[in-house]
């Protein structure tokens, strides 16, 4: 395995990201609800550059009484990134693709030493 040095971890805000080349491949950092999450930039789907992708709320579609949706709501509980190649979700802070079992986020070790961030792969 081999260690990355990322650099100070104060330069990833609070739901911001940093993409880094890490030897061959480039990884995405994301501070999430204080959280550190790194993912290969590499979206399961076609390959496209999923960290890049816009984040923004889960879209949930409310039902009325009589099983119509009338509107579309947030969730802000949970953060989605879209690959912006061809509009795949995934769970910031989980990989998973709300539709498909079939489809995740590869997954990258990233930790904080002394002020550092470093990513192990």
């Amino acid at each position: 395995m081999t260690e990355y040095r990322v650099g100070p971890a104060e330069e990833i805000a609070e739901g911001g990201r940093k993409v880094v080349q890490c030897g061959e491949v480039e990884i995405g950092i994301f501070r999430h609800k204080g959280e550190l999450y790194a993912w290969h930039n590499q979206c399961p789907h076609r390959l496209g550059p999923v960290c890049q992708g816009r984040l923004y709320h889960r879209v949930t579609e409310p039902f009325d009484e009589i099983g119509k949706v009338r509107t579309l709501q947030y969730d802000e509980d949970t953060t989605h990134i879209v690959c912006p190649w061809h509009g795949y979700e995934f769970d910031l802070a989980t990989g998973k693709n709300p539709g498909s079992n079939l489809f995740r986020l590869r997954p990258a070790e990233v930790k904080v030493e002394d002020g550092e961030v470093h990513v192990v792969l």
